[in-house]
């Protein structure tokens, strides 16, 4: 997927080669946020900051809608990860942040030099 692309709407089926723990790395690195969708069923939305494939048991951290948090959940109970919040990074490539910076510059006011007295 290229830097331009984004993971908004898309609710992966895990299966072959998308595995949870791939889904989950792409959900950790998105900057919206993502509906954890349970084995049981049910549903956690919220903002993914945390997840640690090589503990013991396998876990994510989130924060939910309202903020609260952070709640731990075991990859075990993840059916999958769906990507549903506004992606706040979509089209804020480097170059598009190279460009705006570039033109922050020849907006600002040129200093003036202290005037030497002799």
């Amino acid at each position: 997927m290229s830097e331009e692309q984004s993971l908004e709407g898309w609710a992966p089926e895990i299966n072959g080669d998308m595995t949870l723990e791939k889904v989950i790395d792409l959900a950790f690195d998105y900057r919206g946020d993502t509906t954890i969708v349970k084995t049981d069923g049910t549903e956690l939305v919220g903002y993914l900051f945390n997840r640690n494939a090589k503990a013991a048991a396998p876990f994510i951290q989130m924060f939910d809608q309202k903020g609260e948090g952070p709640h731990k959940l075991l990859y075990s109970d993840i059916a999958t990860v769906a990507f549903t919040g506004r992606d706040t990074a979509a089209g804020k490539s480097w170059e598009a942040w190279v460009k705006r910076k570039g033109q922050e510059k020849t907006l600002e006011p040129k200093a003036k030099a202290p005037k030497i007295e002799r």
